[in-house]
């Protein structure tokens, strides 16, 4: 970690104990799927702190919510105390909820390596620890093998110099993120993690898949 996540990282933990680092969990709850709105589908994906995902997905065309959690651990009712402590085996996740008729599959799984590194092992940026890592949570042989042709493409095309490490398994539950830490990006724009490490993700979506921005947040 470098000097300057480093002190931000301070700032952090000393002045803002919602950010993303030690908070206060108060349980958390598991998400039914079974009760997903008719015509949507849903996918999950873990790409460091749920925060900037959140965020970038939000302003995905096609994309009717995303909640943030914690998913891939063994634990029953994580809290974000025990998982941003890394003493579960949980990943900061989010739900997606979207529509197929709008965007594919395909499109967000694009969208999710594309905006966020999936050469770093059990961090991204300045979030360190097994519950920032990358990973995929397919639901159906077509997602996985989705997502495991577009890793195949991608090491091909020698974007990476490292290898991917983005972790591809199958979905079992998804946690619920307490309250406080959903929407938390629109919620908290002034938040010096949020201008600094969220923002500027956001940025690369909307500068590397420009049609696929929703109308309202095409100026923001």
């Amino acid at each position: 970690m470098n000097l300057l996540y480093s002190v931000l990282t301070s700032l952090l933990v000393n002045f803002l104990p919602d950010g993303c680092t030690p908070g206060q969990g108060k349980g958390t709850e598991l998400a039914d799927l079974s009760q997903k709105p008719v015509g949507t589908e849903v996918a999950i994906f873990a790409g460091g702190c749920f925060w900037c995902t959140e965020a970038v997905f939000e302003r995905l065309a096609g994309v009717t919510d995303v909640v943030s959690g914690y998913t891939a651990g063994s634990q029953e009712g994580p809290t974000y105390r025990q998982v941003s402590y890394g003493k579960t085996d949980h990943a900061e996740a989010v739900l997606i909820y979207y529509d197929p008729a709008l965007v594919s599959y395909e499109t967000l799984v694009a969208v999710f390596f594309a905006t966020h590194d999936p050469t770093q092992l059990n961090r991204q940026g300045p979030d360190v620890g097994k519950q920032y890592r990358s990973g995929v949570y397919f639901r159906t042989k077509v997602e996985k093998k989705i997502t495991t042709d577009h890793i195949a493409r991608l090491e091909a095309s020698g974007k990476y110099k490292r290898k991917i490490v983005t972790e591809v398994e199958a979905f079992d539950k998804f946690w619920l993120a307490e309250k406080y830490h959903q929407n938390y990006y629109e919620l908290n724009q002034s938040n010096p993690y949020i201008m600094k490490v969220a923002v500027p993700k956001v940025k690369k979506f909307k500068k590397y898949f420009p049609t696929l921005v929703k109308d309202k947040y095409k100026i923001e």
